[in-house]
């Protein structure tokens, strides 16, 4: 069974993308590896046909994998989104009631997510922790260390 992923249109391109690339300029790169092995002599003997044999095996698991996703992808329509409470897409700017540094957040797909711009996964501990939550509540989060409480402030697209 195949699980739906959901993308911004930005997460869909650079995901589009990255399958493109490795389906028009990895495989023939690694199928001339493999030929050019092959044109050394005995491959039962031959460590570089081999290797490169592995390398294509690799590679085309990971764009079977690409392909799996890009099939269960689904476009989010941010203008349907909710802005009463924190869901994907959802900017959330928060308050730690232990030390009162404010953070900001953008909930985002787990293939999406990169902390240094912001953008944290939906089924990261803190994105757990925030989902379904309004202006005003707080949000108790389980993290590795303890218990760590953020007061929803703001809640924009």
């Amino acid at each position: 069974m195949s699980k739906v992923s959901y993308y911004t249109a930005e997460g869909l391109k650079k995901l589009k993308d990255e399958l493109n690339h490795l389906r028009d300029v990895e495989r023939p790169k690694a199928s001339e590896a493999i030929a050019e092995a092959r044109d050394k002599g005995d491959l039962s003997e031959n460590a570089e046909y081999d290797a490169a044999k592995e390398a294509q095996g690799l590679l085309e698991m990971k764009i079977a994998k690409l392909e799996e996703l890009v099939a269960n992808a689904r476009l989010i329509d941010e203008s349907q989104l909710d802005t009463s409470k924190a869901l994907v897409l959802s900017t959330v700017t928060l308050k730690n009631t232990k030390t009162g540094q404010k953070l900001t957040y953008t909930l985002v797909a787990e293939s999406e997510a990169d902390l240094k711009s912001g953008k944290i996964s939906v089924t990261s501990p803190i994105g757990k922790g925030l989902l379904g939550k309004q202006v005003g509540d707080i949000a108790e989060i389980q993290v590795p260390n303890g218990t760590m409480a953020f007061e929803i402030l703001d809640i924009t697209r």
